[in-house]
């Protein structure tokens, strides 16, 4: 099988899975800014536990054997290859573009460098440790795993979730709201649904002070301590001068069913960067890895590509409430079960898949 060189444009999960897969058979360069695959999955525990926040890193020039990483962004992409920032060109074979989308910190790292994104949670651990009160805004997955996290190792903090949501989840069973709400209330959480807030507190989120207030209801809330947990953007704005393909817009790129770029055999995208009609989740994004590393390897063969992904019917979710509490739905070949705290707990909320990306990027 001839060597080719297979350029994949970000190392989340979706890039990182094809990474590891074609790393034996083709001459894989991965590009991406920062210096490791971090399962950023962690990153709510880790702000909570800070002791806890090695788990989330898996250096790249540690589980590839063959691969290059350069440590670049990507300013433009075209059929032929990528141009990186400095102005560097890398052709490519193959292109797969899994740049990901960008979220408020703490739930996605602010920095590059895993030295940098540990002090920046160090940082904000402290800030939190010593808020009495925590105001979240955003009553999405995030805002609630990171309400549950804040309670595991302080049950006493007060903390308010504000949303302007009339309520939780609503595309899930009323069974599984139902528990999640339970257990919220177990756990003292304060839910205010149904309206935002009048102005943003004076202070910036993760930075301690005490602040007021006002709800779009009139209500008023103190706090000495914000999380943003609402915002998802797309990266894709190295497309933006079109050269490759149009974006839609949310930002995200036209994918067939094999993941191909539209109108590109040797062009493949994955994870949140898809106009794939599902929720933005990262084991949704590894799954496309997993059938764009097939498709690609089928090519170097000299084969057809034959590796479709069509999205779930149904919604799916982990939802942990901390290491033991949590909700979910799962699918089964009956259709999607509601699953209890401890299926969340074992799927994912003990150690937030760490096992699984320690089998999956151990070291070479």
């Amino acid at each position: 099988m001839m060597s080719r060189t297979v350029v994949i444009v970000g190392g989340g999960y979706g890039g990182s899975t094809v990474a590891k897969a074609l790393d034996a058979e083709a001459d894989v360069v991965l590009i991406d800014p920062r210096d490791a695959f971090i399962n950023s999955a962690g990153s709510l525990r880790a702000l909570a536990q800070p002791d806890w926040a090695p788990n989330m890193f898996f250096p790249y020039d540690q589980w590839l054997r063959r691969g290059t990483v350069v440590r670049e962004r990507a300013v433009s992409v075209d059929p032929g290859g990528v141009t990186l920032a400095s102005g560097r060109r890398v052709e490519a074979d193959f292109l797969v573009l899994a740049t990901g989308s960008s979220y408020a910190y703490p739930a996605k790292p602010a920095s590059d460098a895993t030295p940098d994104v540990l002090d920046d949670l160090l940082r904000t651990h402290k800030e939190l440790a010593g808020s009495e009160r925590v105001l979240i805004l955003g009553a999405g997955p995030v805002g609630l795993e990171l309400s549950g996290e804040i309670k595991e190792v302080w049950p006493h903090k007060h903390v308010t979730i504000v949303d302007p949501a009339e309520d939780l989840l609503p595309a899930f069973p009323a069974e599984m709201r139902g528990e999640l709400r339970r257990q919220l209330d177990e756990l003292g959480v304060d839910l205010r649904l149904g309206a935002g807030l009048s102005a943003l507190p004076a202070t910036g989120p993760g930075q301690a002070g005490t602040f007021t207030v006002t709800t779009t209801a009139g209500e008023e809330i103190i706090a000495d301590l914000w999380f943003r947990a609402h915002g998802v953007r797309t990266n894709s704005d190295y497309l933006a001068d079109g050269r490759l393909t149009t974006r839609n817009p949310q930002g995200q790129v036209p994918v067939t069913e094999t993941l191909n770029v539209r109108g590109y055999e040797h062009v493949y995208a994955v994870g949140d960067l898809t106009d794939v009609a599902e929720a933005k989740m990262a084991g949704y994004a590894m799954q496309h890895g997993e059938v764009v590393a097939r498709n690609i390897l089928a090519q170097l063969r000299g084969e057809r590509p034959e590796a479709t992904y069509r999205p779930l019917p149904h919604p799916m979710i982990l939802l942990p409430l901390g290491p033991r509490g949590g909700v979910g739905q799962l699918p089964t070949p009956d259709g999607p079960v509601v699953v209890p705290a401890g299926t969340v707990s074992a799927y994912k909320g003990a150690d937030l898949f760490t096992g699984r990306f320690a089998e999956q990027f151990g070291a070479a």
